[in-house]
């Protein structure tokens, strides 16, 4: 799955809560549409972080 990064124009490509952007930087889903970059320590929307398993949201 490919998410888009609004904030930098990047793709988040990744499965269930975690995903790299392509510069590298590790994310991790806050929600359907925020992610967390862990290197940054940043919030990004995306548009769209869809999850299999929606009972857990």
């Amino acid at each position: 799955m490919s998410i888009f990064d609004l904030e930098d124009g990047d793709f988040i490509f990744g499965s269930g809560d975690t995903g790299f952007d392509s510069d590298g930087h590790m994310m991790n889903r806050m929600s359907d549409n925020m992610a967390f970059d862990l290197d940054t320590g940043e919030i990004h929307m995306v548009s769209g972080w869809d999850d299999d398993d929606e009972d857990d949201w």
